[in-house]
């Protein structure tokens, strides 16, 4: 499985089609169960295409086939979201999916742990634990893994895809949280769109520990259209659509914007995903700006870990930083997700000051976003034909947010030290 389709025009789906028989040919053996491992549906990838090309050109070839669906920590998606995303055709009998459950530990399995010398080298200083490192079963009880990535600029990992997707993507929560946390004390804006991070060297001597033979699918998408896909062993066609990532979903602005208006688009169903519209857009968003986060179908913070954020709340690093032993109990994946949302700023004799103020114009109730630490902004006060065409009046809307990360051309990006 080697190969390339990069035609510099989007793929349309007789071609991708063509592409990925070639691709599955010659693949699989009649004693051997194959797991793919593959994105949920907050992320933007041909998933219905490259199922049925798997169950075609995969499945005659092999004793079994499983497709599983990289949770991380999001909730279990509902049958008619997977009908959505896969096709009706998920429900055949001669195919298992199956769902991470990153809290079921009758689904994880021990692989050994990282020492705390070999994180302190890996993260310069920053991180001195051990860590644990779990992952579902099924990535050890498998012949074959094939890995199915869309590949983005990402707030923790630098880059998405590749070996991501074995951790946090069906991973055990202890890597969860020290990856996190890690991009969170780096900052968002020096991490993003990072190809060599100290988070991406983590996640692959993570994966280093997996002994499954795995291979690559990897996806460089814009907006719904693939432009590249990537086949072979999962590190290099990671790396050949890092660099087609780098230069398709990164915007350059050559200024900044006083107000940013992110809109969010459906597959984003609450704040802790929907949380990439600022992830993608604080590099771009002028010192004392403000980013509004529009989303009117979403009302919850978070399906999972909403208990925790409503309790924490929205933070700077710095502030976590100041009061280590108050939050000393709570999930680090919940503080990385806090502290990327508010952005970076100070805090200095315990008053917070953040570089920017991030609002909700959301189905969350004002009263809410005043209890989790963000301010509130009404709907019909964000309409963004109110707001589109004003570029130079230092007002920016950006559509579909979440996946394209903008950044300033003269390559600077929002530094801590320098407020």
């Amino acid at each position: 499985m080697n190969g390339r389709l990069v035609p510099g025009r989007p793929i349309p789906p007789h071609e991708l089609a063509e592409f990925l028989a070639e691709a599955f040919s010659g693949l699989g053996r009649p004693n051997e169960h194959w797991v793919v491992i593959v994105p949920d549906d907050s992320r933007t990838v041909p998933m219905r295409q490259v199922f049925e090309a798997g169950c075609l050109h995969l499945l005659p070839r092999v004793r079994k086939l499983t497709f599983l669906v990289a949770l991380g920590t999001h909730p279990a998606m509902t049958n008619e979201q997977l009908d959505r995303h896969f096709g009706p055709s998920w429900r055949r009998p001669d195919i298992s999916l199956v769902q991470h459950e990153w809290r079921n530990p009758n689904a994880l399995v021990t692989l050994g742990s990282i020492s705390a010398a070999e994180v302190e080298d890996i993260s310069g200083g920053l991180l001195t634990e051990s860590v644990p490192i779990g992952i579902h079963r099924l990535a050890i009880d498998a012949d074959r893994i094939l890995i199915v990535n869309p590949v983005f600029p990402h707030e923790v990992a630098g880059f998405s895809g590749g070996h991501k997707y074995f951790f946090p993507g069906i991973s055990g929560p202890e890597i969860v949280g020290t990856t996190h946390w890690l991009g969170a004390l780096i900052t968002n804006p020096k991490v993003n769109g990072h190809r060599d991070t100290p988070v991406r060297a983590l996640i692959e001597r993570a994966a280093s520990m997996v002994p499954t033979a795995r291979q690559g699918l990897a996806f460089v998408m814009k907006g719904t259209s693939p432009m590249g896909v990537f086949c072979g062993q999962v590190n290099e066609a990671w790396s050949a659509a890092v660099e087609l990532s780098a230069e398709t979903n990164i915007v350059w602005q050559k200024r900044p914007y006083d107000l940013v208006l992110s809109l969010a688009p459906p597959m984003y169903r609450d704040l802790w995903t929907a949380g990439k519209c600022m992830y993608k857009l604080e590099p771009v968003v002028a010192n004392g700006g403000r980013l509004i986060i529009r989303a009117p179908h979403i009302a919850s913070v978070s399906a999972t870990h909403g208990a925790w954020i409503r309790s924490v709340g929205y933070h700077t690093r710095d502030y976590f930083l100041t009061r280590d032993r108050q939050f000393r109990d709570v999930p680090r994946a919940v503080l990385a997700h806090s502290t990327h949302v508010k952005g970076i700023g100070r805090c200095r004799n315990g008053r917070e000051s953040p570089r920017i103020d991030v609002s909700l114009a959301t189905g969350i109730p004002e009263s809410v976003c005043a209890e989790i630490n963000l301010s509130y902004t009404c709907l019909a006060a964000s309409d963004p034909s109110d707001y589109a065409g004003r570029e130079s009046e230092g007002v920016l809307v950006v559509p579909d947010a979440g996946e394209m990360l903008h950044r300033l051309s003269d390559g600077s990006v929002p530094d801590i030290d320098r407020l």
